[in-house]
């Protein structure tokens, strides 16, 4: 990767995808873009910007030309909550926009990442240990986005040899963006409110476990898949990755060691709800590792830890 673009720069992992591939790769060789260019934006101030419609396929062409781009990192789209809630928006952005990006890497023989979710199972699949091949009927418009990403960059490989690469992200959490409308947003919100207000008031029922991974792990992660020699890689699209798995009183438990009077509460929204009982509780991540050597750092408690000590600094 030497001439890096990323659609999707302001969101939760753009912002810190952005931020170390400019510190690895050199800060003029990583283009950002996003629909928005919201004012006092490190991603914007700190290096290349442009504005980008995803949508526009003339638009990315344009500046994978202008700036002789090798690599595409696709990363806009509707998260889950959200695309439940206009689901034709959903598959315009998540689909169109995979697409537009996909031809543009084809055209131009590039590399390519985009991410896939936990989204991207269902119902039906195995609860526990999900394994990296399994059943795959997911029961909303963001999964349906999802396994259909996945299986449009399988296409792309196998008939047109573009290097696609993709992981199945669990929920992220992260201290330098705010939650962007996922079913997995309490895992990051209920550390701002308990610092804020001492207490946090849960969306998603007790006892619902969910995969989770802090996010200098899962940029990590992106970076080490893409700099993997191909012949390493069997299940390019997309690999398991998780680094736990999480219920809310684990966070309660976690952050009652830095803050003892925190008090936890929940009010169930039926519809996140919903969406995270039709997602594993924990996923089986063994190809990932031995494919190309996925190791995440951060525990539950050095993940909280860590949290609470940057949002601290943020006040």
């Amino acid at each position: 990767m030497k001439k890096i673009l990323i659609t999707g720069a302001l969101g939760q992992i753009g912002t810190a995808l952005t931020a170390r591939m400019r510190e690895k790769y050199g800060t003029e060789n990583v283009l950002a873009t996003d629909i928005h260019k919201p004012e006092g934006s490190t991603v914007v101030e700190n290096g290349l910007f442009e504005y980008l419609d995803v949508t526009n396929y003339t638009a990315i062409e344009e500046l994978v030309e202008k700036y002789k781009i090798d690599t595409i990192i696709h990363l806009a789209a509707l998260l889950s909550a959200v695309a439940e809630a206009k689901p034709q928006l959903a598959w315009e952005l998540n689909m169109g926009g995979l697409m537009n990006a996909l031809e543009v890497a084809r055209i131009h023989n590039l590399k390519f990442f985009t991410p896939s979710s936990i989204g991207a199972f269902g119902p039906q699949t195995p609860k526990d240990q999900t394994p990296q091949v399994t059943l795959q009927r997911p029961t909303t418009m963001y999964g349906v986005t999802k396994v259909s990403g996945e299986l449009l960059c399988d296409y792309y490989y196998h008939k047109f040899n573009v290097d696609t690469r993709s992981v199945r992200f669990p929920g992220l959490i992260s201290y330098e963006a705010l939650p962007g409308g996922g079913t997995t947003d309490y895992a990051v919100d209920i550390y701002y409110k308990a610092l804020e207000q001492n207490a946090y008031t849960s969306f998603i029922d007790r006892g619902t476990y969910m995969d989770m991974m802090y996010m200098p792990d899962a940029v990590e992660a992106i970076i080490r898949l893409m700099e993997a020699p191909v012949n390493q890689l069997i299940n390019r699209n997309a690999f398991n990755v998780s680094a736990m798995s999480v219920c809310p009183e684990d966070f309660e438990k976690a952050i009652q060691k830095h803050i003892p009077d925190f008090k936890l509460s929940f009010e169930v929204d039926p519809v996140r709800q919903s969406i995270a009982e039709s997602w594993p509780n924990s996923i089986d991540t063994t190809c990932a590792r031995k494919e190309w050597n996925f190791s995440p750092k951060y525990t539950l408690e050095r993940m909280t830890a860590d949290m609470l000590e940057k949002l601290n600094k943020k006040k």
